[in-house]
């Protein structure tokens, strides 16, 4: 593929992870920089023509997640304001994305906020991965593509060869998603039950439903923050006599504190995408990154070439 019309930007929140997606399409990534200011204004220019062309912005809003979410609104801004003929935002973790209904009095709808200001300030679609609410896609005017990290982690579920497995989702509200891993895996699924009382990242493993006992439990879950559900289903899988326990995640959003709690737990082996690369903490031995470079390449390919991106899930389902 030749970088004619397609050009592929970084946003400082993915620079790694946009290197990747370029090294896929054999492209050169487009030149611009970040700057911030010490009263902490952000600035950002983009250092060569875009006139007319078809731009991709990449850029996960986390770490910080109000300014990578500041910023990627002034790259949509600049993009537009150069002459780009479109602009298609690459958000591999949308951060805000949590904050899907009003489920208490008085609170606001985040996610629908930032879909606002997404399309206010220019955007012309949306491409992320493994969106913590699916329905958040409605809450844009302009097309949204939720990729799924499922064949990136699923296929590195199978080289591991760990026997006899089972796949299980930490909750119940996570099951739909834990099916397709057990589909795509050929292996039975359990759920663990637990309840969370506070707007905090706690919450109380009461039960697992399932089978588990002698087998290897690979729990599934779109995103870790603090590492207590993990580190808590873990043990408990080990008190229900799983064999050993291994974990999947799309987004390995790490607060401070989150890796010591893993550590400190039964899990053996964490899988998680690069989605998210600014995590204020060192990665230690149970963590393993699969790279989702591959599948945000092909999916900027098959945009730029007006292809269908669903044929890249015809095997989930």
């Amino acid at each position: 593929m030749t970088d004619d019309l397609i050009k592929v930007f970084a946003g400082s929140g993915s620079l790694r992870l946009t290197e990747r997606i370029c090294n896929y399409l054999q492209i050169a990534q487009g030149k611009s920089e970040t700057l911030r200011f010490s009263d902490g204004n952000i600035f950002v220019r983009i250092q060569e023509n875009v006139r007319g062309r078809r731009i991709y912005i990449i850029q996960s809003t986390v770490f910080p997640a109000n300014d990578t979410f500041m910023e990627l609104l002034f790259w949509i801004d600049a993009f537009k304001r150069a002459g780009a003929e479109t602009v298609t935002v690459v958000i591999p973790y949308f951060s805000y994305a949590k904050g899907d209904k009003k489920d208490e009095p008085r609170v606001s709808i985040r996610a629908r906020v930032c879909a606002d200001a997404i399309e206010v300030a220019g955007a012309d679609r949306v491409v992320t991965m493994d969106l913590h609410a699916p329905q958040i896609q409605g809450f844009f005017h302009i097309p949204v593509d939720n990729l799924y990290a499922l064949p990136l982690l699923g296929e590195r579920i199978k080289a591991l060869q760990l026997g006899e497995s089972v796949i299980v989702s930490p909750d119940v509200g996570f099951a739909h998603q834990a099916r397709r891993f057990a589909a795509y895996l050929e292996m039975p699924i359990a759920i663990a039950y637990k309840e969370r009382v506070a707007h905090n990242e706690n919450a109380q493993i009461l039960q697992i439903i399932g089978e588990v006992k002698g087998r290897t439990a690979i729990v599934v879950d779109d995103f870790t923050l603090s590492g207590g559900t993990l580190a808590d289903v873990s043990q408990k899988l080990i008190n229900y006599g799983a064999r050993e326990v291994y974990a999947a995640i799309t987004h390995g959003v790490f607060a401070e504190g989150s890796l010591e709690r893993l550590e400190r737990s039964p899990l053996k082996k964490l899988l998680i995408t690069d989605s998210v690369e600014n995590q204020p903490v060192t990665f230690n031995h149970k963590i393993e990154v699969v790279s989702a470079a591959s599948m945000f390449g092909e999916a900027i390919k098959r945009i730029h070439n007006r292809e269908s991106i669903s044929e890249m899930f015809y095997s989930i389902g």
